[in-house]
C-alpha cells in the first residue's frame, strides 16, 4: 500500500474479530430498516454516537442458522451516497471504509420499500456499484400488494445480480428467509456501471487523477469515491484534511463551471436507467385504486379535521400519562421510602447515613419516580413514528409554521425536542437554509421536553392532590403547558425572522410514507432503550449532583441549631437567600431558589433538589412523607402556604421558558460553532421565563387568586 493509501484509508480497528461477518443495513428513511435491525438483534444491541459527529450509531449481533455470530450495523437512513447531511456522509464513509472507528462491512443488506420501488432503487443501485457482497430486502410487500402492484422478484434479482428477500417486517414475515440468506456466503454482485454521460465520465477521471496526486483518495479508488466526495454537500467533512477539502471543493467548482447542473444530469440518467430496468419487472394496474393511506390522509391531512385530530391525540396522550402512570409511580415512591427506612435502621446515625438517605435515595428517587410517565410519553412518540403519522404531523404544522417564517421541516426537530432538546437540535441538520436552521435551534428548547415532565407532574400533584380532581383536569393543565411552550416557540420564531434573521424561508420537501401497523416489539424496544438512557442519567448525572447538593445543603454546620436553621446557613441556603430578592416577585422563596440554581444543569434536578431540601430539614422523629405532600405542607414565616396553586403555575410557566439544561447549551454551541448563539439563547429564554412567571403570579394576585 502506498503512502497516499495509508493516509486516506483507515486501518482495521484493534480488537475486531475477522471471524464474525459484519453486515451493514442500508436503506432510505422510513423503509423499515430499523425494524429489521431490531428483529434480528433483539436486545443484543447498543446505541452510541459516531465519534466526531452527532449521528447515532446502532450496533448489534445475532446468530446465523449455522450457529455463527454475525455483527450488524444499522446505518442512518439515506436517499443517496451524494451526501447532503451528516447522516448520509456517515453511510457513504462506512461503505467506503473511510471511517477509522468502523471497519468496512463484509456485506450489505439493502432494505427497499416495495411500494416506492423506483425511488428506493436509486440508493440500491448506488450501493451495488460499490461491489460489496449484498442482498436486497423488499419490505412492505403488503402495501405494494394493496396497491395491486405485481413485482417479478426473479427477474429483478437477475437484473440486479443479488438475492431478493420479500418481507413484511412489521409482523416478522420473511425474517427466517432473510436470516437464511445472511447465513449463506454472499457473493459480490456483477459489476454495475453508474449511468453517466461520456463527457462527464472523462472529466471525473481527470478529477480522480488530481485527487489521487493530492492524496485525497488512494490510487486504487474507483471513480465512485471522488464522484461522491465532490458531490458532498455536508459542510463538516469529518475525517478529511482541510487541504483535501479545499481540493475537493475546487474540483466541484471546476466541474460545475464546465458542466452546469451536472449533478442533476447524473440523477436524471440514473432514474432513466431504473425505469428501463423495471420494464417487465413492475406491473401496475391501469387505474390505481385509492389505498388505505390515501383514504386516511383525506381525513388526517384535512385543514380542520387534521388539526382537531392532532389536538385530540395530544389530549389522550397526556390523560394516559396521568391516569396509567399513577399506580407505578406510587410503587416506586414506596420502594424508595422502604430503602431509606431500611438504611436508617441498618446504619448508625451520622453524616454517611444522612448522605445515603437524604442525598442519594431522596435525590435519585425524586427523579426515578417519573419513569412510568417518561415511558408512556416515548410509547406515544414511537407509535406516531412507527405508524407513519409523524410525517403527517409535520405536514399539518407546515401551514402554521409558515405563518412565523418557518416550514414544516422545522417542526420535525421541534417535535423530537418534546422527548429531548438535544436530538431535536441535532435534527436541524436536515434543514438546508442556514437562516431557518438557526431560528429553529433558537426556539427548539421551548418544546416541553421529557425533563420538564417531572417538574410539571410534581407541581400538578402539589396543587391537585390525587383523588380530589379527575385525571382529565390534570391532563388539561399539562396540555396547556405544552401548548404554551409551542406558542412561545412560534412567537419567538416570528420575532427572530423579522429582526435577527431576515430573509426568504425555504420550501419544505417531505416524504409521506404509507401507514403501517406499528410493531409492538419495536415500540417496546424503543421504550426500553429510552428508559435505559433516562435511568443511566439518573444513576450518573443526577446521582453526582444529588451528592453535591446534599453537601451544599449540609455544610457548613451550625452548632446546636435545628435542621431548618442549619439549611438556611448552608452554602446552598446562602445561595438561595442571595437570589430570593430576584425571584420573590414570582412567588418563590429561597428554597425554591436553590432548586432553580441546581436545575440549570438539568431541569429534572429541580425535583431531586426539592427532595433533598425537605429531607435534609426533616426532623428525625418526624414521620417520613412523600415529597409532594411535604411541599403542600410548606409554609412562609407568616404561616401562609408556599406552594399555592398560583405559585405552582408560576413555577411551571418559568420552566416552560427557561433554558435550564447544560447538555442543550453544549450541543447548541457545537452546532453553531461558537458561543454567540448559546449565550443569546440563555439570555432571552431566562428573561422570557422571569417575565412570563412575573405576569402570571402578579396578575393572579391582582385577580384575587
Amino acid at each position: 500500500m502506498s503512502g497516499a493509501v495509508a493516509d486516506v484509508m483507515p486501518e482495521q480497528p484493534a480488537g475486531v474479530s475477522t471471524r464474525e461477518t459484519l453486515f451493514a443495513i442500508v436503506g432510505n428513511p422510513n423503509c423499515g430498516k430499523s425494524t429489521i435491525f431490531n428483529a434480528l438483534t433483539g436486545l443484543k444491541q447498543k446505541v452510541a454516537n459516531y465519534p466526531g459527529v452527532t449521528v447515532e450509531k446502532r450496533e448489534g449481533s445475532c446468530m446465523s442458522l449455522h450457529g455463527k455470530r454475525m455483527r450488524l450495523i444499522d446505518l442512518p437512513g439515506a436517499y443517496s451516497l451524494n451526501a447532503r447531511s451528516p447522516d448520509e456522509a456517515v453511510v457513504r464513509d462506512v461503505l467506503f471504509g473511510r471511517r477509522r472507528d468502523t471497519p468496512r462491512p463484509d456485506a450489505v443488506v439493502i432494505v427497499a420499500d416495495a411500494a416506492n420501488l423506483e425511488r428506493n432503487l436509486y440508493l440500491t443501485t448506488q450501493v451495488l456499484e460499490l461491489g460489496l457482497p449484498a442482498l436486497v430486502v423488499l419490505n412492505m410487500m403488503d402495501v405494494a400488494e394493496a396497491k395491486q402492484w405485481r413485482i417479478d422478484l426473479a427477474q429483478l434479482s437477475q437484473k440486479l445480480g443479488v438475492p431478493i428477500i420479500p418481507m413484511q417486517a412489521s409482523v416478522g414475515k420473511g425474517l427466517v428467509e432473510l436470516k437464511a440468506a445472511m447465513s449463506r456466503k454472499l457473493e459480490a454482485p456483477p459489476k454495475h456501471e453508474p449511468p453517466m454521460p461520456a463527457d462527464i465520465t472523462r472529466a471525473l477521471n481527470e478529477v480522480r487523477g488530481d485527487l489521487v496526486n493530492a492524496g485525497a483518495v488512494h490510487n486504487e479508488a474507483s471513480l465512485l469515491e471522488p464522484l461522491y466526495l465532490i458531490s458532498d454537500h455536508d459542510p463538516e467533512h469529518y475525517g478529511i484534511k482541510d487541504e483535501h477539502v479545499n481540493r475537493i471543493a475546487a474540483a466541484h467548482d471546476t466541474l460545475e463551471k464546465k458542466f452546469p447542473g451536472w449533478e442533476d444530469t447524473l440523477a436524471g440518467a440514473r432514474y432513466e436507467a431504473i425505469e428501463k430496468m423495471l420494464d417487465g419487472v413492475l406491473r401496475r394496474p391501469e387505474r390505481e385504486e385509492s389505498t388505505f393511506t390515501d383514504k386516511l390522509d383525506r381525513f388526517l391531512l384535512h385543514p380542520v379535521w387534521g388539526v382537531v385530530t392532532l389536538i385530540g391525540l395530544m389530549a389522550v396522550l397526556f390523560y394516559t400519562v396521568f391516569s396509567v402512570a399513577e399506580g407505578p409511580m406510587g410503587w416506586i415512591e414506596d420502594a424508595f421510602g422502604a430503602i431509606g427506612s431500611w438504611v436508617e435502621g441498618a446504619m448508625p446515625e451520622g453524616d454517611l447515613r444522612d448522605l445515603i438517605v437524604n442525598g442519594v435515595v431522596a435525590g435519585v428517587g425524586g427523579v426515578v419516580v417519573f419513569l412510568p410517565q417518561i415511558l408512556i410519553l416515548f410509547f406515544f412518540i414511537g407509535l406516531m413514528e412507527d405508524s407513519g403519522y409523524m410525517s403527517r404531523v409535520a405536514f399539518i404544522m407546515d401551514r402554521i409554521m409558515g405563518k412565523v417564517g418557518l416550514n414544516g421541516k422545522s417542526f420535525v426537530p421541534f417535535l423530537s425536542a418534546y422527548a429531548c432538546a438535544v436530538p431535536g437540535i441535532m435534527a436541524t441538520r436536515t434543514i438546508a437554509s442556514l437562516k431557518d436552521r438557526i431560528v429553529t435551534i433558537l426556539v427548539t428548547p421551548l418544546a416541553s421536553c421529557s425533563a420538564r415532565l417531572p417538574v410539571y407532574a410534581l407541581m400538578i400533584a402539589a396543587m391537585l392532590p390525587s383523588g380530589e380532581v379527575p385525571a382529565w383536569t390534570k391532563a388539561m393543565i399539562l396540555l396547556a403547558m405544552y401548548l404554551l411552550g409551542t406558542v412561545g416557540a412560534f412567537f419567538f420564531a416570528w420575532i427572530f425572522n423579522r429582526t435577527l434573521m431576515k430573509g426568504q424561508s425555504s420550501l419544505m420537501v417531505l416524504e409521506m410514507p404509507s401507514y403501517k401497523r406499528p410493531s409492538i416489539r419495536q415500540l417496546l424496544l424503543f421504550m426500553l432503550e429510552r428508559g435505559r438512557i433516562f435511568l443511566r442519567r439518573a444513576g450518573t448525572v443526577i446521582l453526582g449532583l444529588s451528592i453535591l447538593l446534599w453537601a451544599a445543603m449540609t455544610y457548613p454546620k451550625t452548632p446546636d441549631a435545628d435542621k431548618s436553621v442549619n439549611l438556611a446557613n448552608s452554602i446552598a441556603g446562602q445561595a438561595g437567600h442571595l437570589v430570593e430578592p430576584l425571584i420573590k416577585p414570582l412567588g418563590f422563596d429561597w428554597k425554591i431558589g436553590i432548586g432553580l440554581i441546581a436545575s440549570f444543569a438539568a431541569r429534572e434536578v429541580f425535583n431531586s433538589t426539592m427532595g433533598i431540601v425537605y429531607a435534609v430539614q426533616e426532623e428525625d422523629d418526624e414521620e417520613s412523607v412523600h415529597l409532594r405532600e411535604h411541599m403542600a405542607a410548606e409554609k412562609w414565616p407568616d404561616g401562609s402556604p408556599v406552594f399555592t396553586p398560583l405559585v405552582c403555575v408560576s413555577i411551571m410557566v418559568f420552566f416552560v421558558f427557561a433554558m435550564q439544561c447544560l447538555s442543550t447549551v453544549a450541543v447548541v454551541k457545537r452546532e453553531t460553532n461558537g458561543w454567540k448563539w448559546p449565550l443569546f439563547q440563555i439570555g432571552y429564554m431566562t428573561a422570557a421565563a422571569w417575565l412570563a412567571s412575573f405576569i402570571v403570579y402578579q396578575g393572579g394576585c391582582l385577580l384575587g387568586f
